[in-house]
Formats: C-alpha cells, structure tokens, sequence
C-alpha cells in the first residue's frame, strides 16, 4: 500500500511540473510576441493613444485593444487601420510566427517593409495602403505561402515587383497602385488574374512583361 501511494504521490509532483513548464512556455511565447508588439509601439507616434493598453509587463498581449489572439494564447492579428499613427515598421514583426493579419493600412507610417516580413509563414493578408512607405518590396514577401490580399497601394514604394510573388499561388488580391514602381508587371502564377488598374500610377512601370521577350527590370535603376 505504501508503494502505491508513493507512486501516486510521484504521480501528482510530475504532473505539477509538467504544468509548470507549459505555463513558462506559455509565458516565454507570449513574452516573444508581446516583446515584438511592444518594439512597434516604440517606433510609432501615437497621438490617439489607441496603443495605450500596450503594456511589457503583462504575461501575454492578448488583452491589448486591437491584438487577436487564438485559443493559444498566440497572436493572429493586429489591427491598426486608419489609426493616425506615425513612425516606421520594424523587424521584430517577424517574430509573430501565428500572425494571419497584419492591418495598418491610412497611417502616416514611413521608412521601408522589413525583409523580416516573409518569415511571416502564417500570413494571409498584409494590408499596408495609404501611408508613405518608401524602399523597394522585400522579395522575402514571396515565402508568404498563405498570403491571400497584399494592397501596398497609395505609398512611395519604388524598385520591381519582385518576381518571387508569382510563385505564391494563394495570391488573389495584389494592389501596388499609385507609387513610383518601375519594370515590367508580372503575368505568370496569380498576376495572370490581377486587374491592370491594380499597377497604374507607376510612372516608370511599363506594360505586362511579354515572356522570352522583355526583362522586367528595364527603366529600372
């Protein structure tokens, strides 16, 4: 008998670290994503305060306004359209290794799109519209695999569209209009169903490339 309460009583000191280190893991995860949440903030001037529930000492930031997180404990969304923010995106974004949606869309935001975006594996619309991002489009954004709506419309983005995007084939929605895009527009994989009014207001940006014929980085420097 006192086997088998030894035994239980091993039992029950497992099970409880075992729990604890699932709370640490937790902790640790929403930590990572928190700490890169909370580095957004600091790059951005927030007037509104909407970003005022962002605080580093919590757990975990799913209980910040305008952060989605799924029964993990793991973000999967953040939305901060038409927000008045100001300031520059940062590569701790890549580290949301659950972010489905990333909405920042009628900002003032400046400054470039981190090539850490495409590490974004979980990514299914990236909606950065209507702000004043500058610099090239990463090509690091063709390993997005799930990333169905990508609008970078209404910026100063300049340089081609990356080549890389015709090979992610969930891709039904791509609106680059009215930048300072140059090259050739893309027609293979998902371009061959994008709208050519999605690419206008490119004043360097030629027509649709034609295959075997024209490189697509002509015009561009």
């Amino acid at each position: 008998m006192a086997a088998v309460f030894e035994t239980q009583s091993l039992l029950l000191k497992l099970w409880g670290l075992l729990a604890v280190v699932l709370a640490v893991a937790v902790a640790v995860k929403g930590n990572s994503e928190g700490d890169a949440l909370y580095a957004l903030r600091r790059s951005l001037s927030d007037p509104g305060n909407v970003l005022q529930s962002w605080d580093p000492n919590l757990v975990n930031p799913c209980t910040w306004f305008h952060v989605t997180c799924n029964g993990d404990n793991q973000v999967t969304r953040v939305d901060l359209g038409n927000s008045k923010l100001s300031g520059h995106l940062v590569p701790e974004l890549g580290k949301l290794d659950h972010l489905q949606y990333l909405e920042l869309y009628k900002n003032n935001i400046q400054g470039t799109i981190p090539k850490e975006l495409g590490n974004l594996k979980s990514l299914i619309s990236l909606d950065l519209y209507n702000n004043n991002i500058s610099g090239t489009i990463p090509t690091s954004l063709g390993k997005l695999k799930n990333l169905v709506f990508l609008r970078l419309n209404d910026n100063k983005l300049t340089g081609p569209i990356p080549r890389e995007l015709t090979s992610v084939s969930s891709l039904k929605v791509v609106d680059v209009s009215n930048n300072d895009l140059c090259g050739t527009i893309p027609t293979s994989g998902p371009f061959e169903h994008i709208p050519l009014n999605n690419f206008e207001h490119n004043p360097r940006l030629e027509g649709p490339e034609l295959l075997g014929l024209a490189t697509y980085d002509t015009n561009c420097s």
